[in-house]
């Protein structure tokens, strides 16, 4: 009853051979993410402006996927999500400061309100191991309140934080991979 399936994965060899190159993204991920920490209201600003131009592609492309459809009923649905991804993106772009203020407010009570609700379905619920569910609802909705009450300067320099900390973390993940890779 205790039967423990495991997947067998075949590496290529070909990324054994080039591990090197993991290595090298690695570290260049890790360098990115930090330096977004040490600038972490730059990579906020740079962060809410790629995003920008990102909504401003996907305008484009609802725009002409709005006309490919022609007279199908989904063109109306493609104009509109083209205008909203178009309005949102150029207001990132053009003013990516408020727009990472204004994220930031959503960031913090999404936090809030995920937080709570693991605290309290961890509560009610109690699964094996509920204590750390619970443990990281508190967390979480500690977080949301932190970032409400430092708003709106907090809007500033927690996107890029938080980029930051995700770079350095997938840096390191990469680098993992690759010195795995060149044991083998």
């Amino acid at each position: 009853m205790n039967e423990i399936n495991v997947l067998v994965v075949g590496i290529p060899h070909e990324m054994i051979q080039n591990w090197g190159w993991f290595m090298a993204l690695g570290v260049g991920l890790g360098l990115l993410g930090i330096a977004a920490l040490v600038r972490s209201v730059k990579a906020t600003v740079i962060s809410m402006s790629f995003f920008g131009w990102l909504l401003l592609i996907a305008a484009g492309i609802e725009i002409a996927q709005s006309f490919l459809v022609g007279k199908w009923a989904g063109f109306f649905l493609h104009l509109l999500a083209a205008i909203l991804f178009g309005v949102t993106g150029a207001l990132f772009v053009r003013r990516p400061v408020i727009s990472a203020e204004v994220a930031t407010v959503f960031m913090a009570m999404f936090f809030l309100m995920a937080g709570l609700f693991q605290l309290v379905s961890s509560l009610v619920i109690h699964l094996p191991g509920w204590g750390w569910q619970a443990a990281n609802g508190i967390i979480t909705s500690i977080l949301g309140v932190l970032l409400l009450a430092e708003w709106p300067v907090s809007g500033l320099w927690v996107i890029g934080l938080f980029v930051g900390i995700d770079l350095v973390f997938y840096g390191l993940a990469w680098v993992a991979l690759a010195l795995d890779l060149r044991k083998m």
